[in-house]
């Protein structure tokens, strides 16, 4: 179907186990080769919460409210994709491990808040305090001087870094930065208006400017800028030196939001402008760090990418002819299983009749 307003859609996407996970402004599609090698496609509506808070799509606001829910949204892809990838393994037992599609639920939250609260405690506590005793050892200002915020953004990096080398060793690990790869190529496809192919997703590179690893890369450096200009002109908190330095950690913690405001406008401008050389300059550590966590995919997992891309595109014309008043059936949330990559094409259409992008 060659329809420019469908070209032109952004779309969004995140590596799940065995698949990938694409958002459009109202969808979410999800895509996973489950243990017998068939395509399991889901997609749903959604709503961001600026639908209703107009105000949070200013710039400097909207980059913390798609951080939020970008990682709410992954982590219930995550939670899905791993239902599916756990259907036919053996339980100890000896039966068919059940898939346990309740599993994105509260339950999830009571695992993940804590989670999260305890990293960010650990990447900005522990850099804070090794800085504090090399910026001691040097001779430096303590957080008065440009040099504790150096090192500060620096171990940061070499945490980052290393543990993304770490986890980079598991095999089930190097699967989903190959997904991610089939993620960043499915959607330069389509940014391009091609078809979607394998051969033409193929072609392009799995590097992109958009993403996320990117994102946490501007994080830092952006940080690292900001503490320098802010931090010397605080009082102290506390008499207790140890206190004072607990309080500034947790007033670091508290800036992640500006700061992840910030980096969301760079990724912006990095993907809009990124053909310009001095755009590209200031992207390069970005596309650099994605070698790290982004492999070459295999002709079947660009399938499950072009799957989930070309679901959520679909889903998104459909609704659009539907609130334009055609007479068009787009259902609360569908899923179903396909054979290979050719069955799902062929049943895109009956799913959303002349509504899928171009496949040849």
């Amino acid at each position: 179907m060659d329809n420019p307003e469908l070209q032109c859609l952004a779309v969004g996407g995140q590596a799940v186990i065995e698949g990938v996970m694409m958002r459009g402004p109202s969808c979410l599609a999800v895509a996973v080769r489950n243990p017998k090698g068939q395509i399991v496609v889901r997609d749903q509506p959604w709503r961001s919460i600026w639908e209703r808070l107009r105000f949070l799509r200013w710039p400097f606001l909207r980059g913390v409210v798609i951080l939020v829910e970008s990682l709410a949204n992954g982590m219930r892809a995550l939670a899905y994709s791993a239902d599916i990838a756990a259907q036919g393994l053996p339980a100890e037992d000896g039966r068919p491990a059940p898939a346990e599609n309740g599993s994105s639920g509260p339950s999830m939250w009571l695992v993940l808040i804590p989670t999260l609260i305890f990293a960010l405690l650990v990447f900005k506590g522990v850099p804070h305090v090794v800085a504090l005793g090399l910026d001691a050892w040097a001779g430096g200002r303590g957080t008065a001087g440009w040099l504790f915020h150096v090192l500060d953004g620096a171990v940061k990096l070499l945490l980052f870094i290393g543990y993304i080398l770490l986890i980079s060793r598991m095999k089930d690990v190097r699967r989903v930065f190959a997904y991610h790869g089939a993620e960043h190529k499915a959607i330069a496809t389509h940014e391009a208006g091609e078809a979607l192919t394998v051969a033409n997703a193929r072609r392009h590179s799995r590097f992109h400017p958009r993403c996320g690893t990117a994102f946490l890369l501007y994080v830092i450096v952006i940080g690292v800028l900001l503490y320098m200009a802010l931090l010397p002109w605080i009082p102290p908190l506390a008499a207790a030196g140890w206190l004072h330095q607990s309080l500034l950690i947790l007033l670091k913690i508290a800036l992640l939001f500006p700061i992840a405001g910030l980096s969301y406008e760079v990724i912006r401008l990095a993907g809009k402008f990124g053909r310009n050389p001095v755009v590209r300059l200031l992207i390069a550590p970005g596309l650099a760090l994605q070698r790290l966590v982004t492999r070459e995919p295999t002709d079947d997992q660009l399938e499950v990418a072009l799957a989930s891309i070309a679901t959520a595109l679909a889903r998104e014309e459909a609704a659009r002819r539907a609130k334009a008043g055609e007479d068009l059936a787009v259902p609360p949330e569908r899923e179903q299983v396909f054979a290979d990559y050719a069955a799902f094409r062929a049943g895109l259409e009956t799913w959303y009749p002349g509504t899928a992008p171009e496949s040849a």
